[in-house]
This record gives structure tokens, C-alpha cells and sequence, in this order.
């Protein structure tokens, strides 16, 4: 694990970045929650061994979910839970991006431009699986949020496991999609999805502008002109939007796998974090252009800041959602329709319910091995709270 973190740089130059940049609330609260995780600023505890008499501290995560020390357990959590919802089906994972032209804007009108494209990436795939010509059933979508690429520059897309088949619309059998390359189901080509999602995005982004729900500020002021805009909208119309449909599933198993893998992520993990020095911050990312080549890339630490900070979402802004045959209103009638039809139960579905409830002590051993409640030293006594430490309140100013 690397001796560096996004903390170490945000206590190094958080003050010299918020001296030339004006920060939203929330913003300052993700800086403050990073910079005070697991110190005892949040306060924790004292465990001495029983045996030995060895004590060491433990000080409190912040828990904020952009965060790059937490969210492991959550996540955990959250797989367990899905564990249940899943079918015996192949899955696809389908990526809604934005064109370029999109970015500014959505980046001053966060919470409205991500609600379009969910709503549009959702309607899409959604529309496109009760279509007889592909389908002709109701499908399963999750959708995760992800707002950056590997070199922290702002670019939203979606991304979504989508049910290989669906339910038809008598609710009594499991329908596969119409088209087969070698022997697996194909959903739907990438240009057929990649024009609606395109349509959709366009028409709810030309209401939000109508109804004045948009923001125009900076870059993007010269669109309050209405001719501007129309202008965009033309060359937005014109230009194809990139979409990946990429190869099915073979197993629920294999989803949860890769779910892992992208719906607790944040932009940067610490590990990727090379060094900190004369006020450069060097870390590892992959260039997709160049065939996906392992690299290095320097930035100053304010820019790095910067680039960190426009991955952090609105407060209360849901980044996952659950749509179709997996949505709240269908878990408990669709969903277990959709097993009963496949003649398939998850494992051990109390197992799974207990492990999302499960401690977080509890939890780490489960998956992990590795007992926090054993003393290091000795290896034989059980570490007891001997007392707790109260988080560290801010002078009133």
C-alpha cells in the first residue's frame, strides 16, 4: 500500500488552494472529512491485549464516500445485498458517455445534467429491451455514475449491467434478446443504443434549458443566447455519441465480481499515488488512447486538487440506481417471478443478509481473514476498549 494519500496533499495545500478558489460547502466538507480520517480528530478508542497488557489506537473513518481510505466494507455491504437480486443469466455492461461538449456544462449543473443522463441512459436501454424487434420484455438496469478518466479530467458517463433477457410481458416466461453471435446473446448494436441515448439526452436537455433549470456561467455564458444554443444542439445532433456494449457475462458470480470494481470507486486510490515532492504530485494511470499503457503523469498539487474536486458530487445525489425488473417497485414481484421461471435461488440468501449486517470487525474477518480483535504482539489476548476518544470540536471562530 502506498505511504502516500489524497489527504497527505489536501493537508499540504488545502489552504494555499481555498486562497485562489472559492469552494462550495459541500466541497470543503469532502476536503475536511479526508483530511480528518482515521486521525484523532474523529475521535476513537484505546485497546489494550488482556494478555499482554499491548495497547494501541484506533481513530474513526470519516465515512464520506469520496473518501479514498473508506467505503471497502461498504461496498462489501452493498455486493452482499445484491447477491440475492441476481439471475442466472448472462449480463451485459453498457457505457453512456458524453460528448466533450457536454462537460462545462454539466459541471456547473451537476445535479440536474447527471439526473438527464440517467434518465435518458435508463429510458434508453429500457426502451430499447420492450422492443419486440430486440427483446419484447422488461430488463434488469443498474446504473453507476463515474465522472472522471484516468487522468482525472472531468468526463460522466454511465456505467450499467444489464439483464441478458427479460420477462415477458405476461410475466410467465424469461425471453432471450433476438440476436446471437457465437452462441451468446447479443442485446442491442452500440449504434442503435448510442442514437436514442443521443435523442433522449438531447430532448430532456432542450427542456431543462426551456424551463431554465441551467446555469450559465463562465465558459459556457455565451448559451444564454438562444441562438447560441440551437447551434449546439444542431452539432450535438450531428455527432455520433460514443457507446460500448462490451462481451456477456457468463455468471451472476462474474457480475459481482466486476461490480466490485466500479460502484464504490473513487477518482483516485491512494495506491496510484507515486510521490509528493516541491509541490508536484506524480501518480499511475492508464492511457486508453495509446492501447491502455501503463504511465506516469506530474501535476502541480493545486491542479491535482482541482482535477480531484470536480469528481465531487452534490449532496444527497444518488450515484447508483436500479431501474426495470431491479427497481424497488419490482424486487419483491418481477424479480422473484424471474427466479422462480429460471428455477434459480442465490446461495445461502440468509448468508448474505447477515453479512450486510454483519460488524465491521465481524465483516473484515469474513472477508479477509484478518482478526482486529487479536493481539498483534502476543497473538494470543483479545484486545479490549479501555477507553474511547471524543471527536475533536472546532474553536468556535
Amino acid at each position: 500500500m502506498s505511504a502516500l494519500e489524497v489527504a497527505d496533499i489536501f493537508r499540504q495545500y488545502a489552504s494555499a488552494y481555498q486562497a485562489v478558489h472559492k469552494l462550495p460547502p459541500f466541497h470543503l466538507k469532502v476536503i475536511d472529512a479526508i483530511v480528518k480520517c482515521r486521525t484523532e480528530a474523529l475521535g476513537g478508542r484505546l485497546d489494550e491485549c488482556d494478555k499482554c497488557g499491548y495497547q494501541h489506537p484506533f481513530y474513526n473513518s470519516c465515512r464520506n464516500r469520496h473518501c479514498p481510505k473508506c467505503g471497502a466494507l461498504a461496498k462489501e455491504r452493498w455486493l452482499a445485498a445484491r447477491q440475492k437480486e441476481l439471475l442466472a443469466v448472462s449480463y451485459f455492461h453498457v457505457v453512456l458517455s458524453l460528448p466533450d461538449e457536454l462537460n462545462p456544462i454539466a459541471l456547473v449543473n451537476q445535479r440536474v445534467m447527471y439526473n438527464i443522463l440517467f434518465r435518458a441512459g435508463s429510458e434508453t436501454l429500457l426502451t430499447l429491451g420492450s422492443d419486440q424487434r430486440h427483446l419484447g420484455g422488461e430488463i434488469g438496469v443498474l446504473a453507476v455514475l463515474h465522472t472522471w478518466g484516468q487522468n482525472l479530467l472531468h468526463h460522466p458517463h454511465l456505467h450499467c449491467i444489464v439483464t441478458g433477457g427479460g420477462l415477458s410481458p405476461g410475466g410467465q416466461k424469461w425471453l432471450l434478446p433476438k440476436k446471437m453471435t457465437k452462441d451468446k446473446a447479443f442485446f442491442v448494436h452500440v449504434n442503435i443504443i448510442s442514437d436514442l441515448f443521443k435523442k433522449k439526452f438531447l430532448a430532456y436537455f432542450k427542456e431543462a434549458y426551456k424551463t431554465g433549470k441551467l446555469k450559465w456561467v463562465g465558459k459556457t455564458a455565451y448559451l444564454v443566447d438562444k441562438k447560441a444554443f440551437r447551434k449546439l444542439i444542431d452539432e450535438l445532433y450531428n455527432k455520433k455519441w460514443v457507446t460500448y456494449c462490451k462481451e456477456p457475462f457468463d455468471s451472476a458470480e462474474h457480475v459481482l465480481k466486476y461490480l466490485a470494481r466500479y460502484t464504490h470507486r473513487v477518482a483516485i486510490s491512494n495506491d496510484r499515488i507515486v510521490k509528493l515532492e516541491e509541490g508536484k504530485v506524480t501518480f499511475k494511470w492508464r492511457d486508453y488512447k495509446d492501447h491502455g499503457k501503463r504511465k506516469l503523469m506530474t501535476l502541480d498539487a493545486l491542479e491535482f486538487m482541482r482535477r480531484f474536486l470536480l469528481h465531487v458530487l452534490p449532496n444527497n445525489f444518488y450515484k447508483i440506481r436500479y431501474y426495470g425488473l431491479w427497481s424497488s417497485r419490482n424486487r419483491k414481484t418481477k424479480l422473484k417471478k424471474c427466479q422462480e421461471i429460471l428455477q434459480y435461488h442465490p446461495d445461502s440468501p440468509n448468508q448474505s443478509s447477515e453479512m450486510a449486517s454483519l460488524g465491521w470487525q465481524d465483516l473484515l474477518y469474513e472477508l479477509s481473514g484478518l482478526d482486529t480483535r487479536m493481539c498483534p504482539k502476543c497473538e494470543k489476548g483479545q484486545m479490549v476498549t479501555i477507553r474511547t476518544f471524543p471527536r475533536i470540536r472546532a474553536a468556535p471562530s
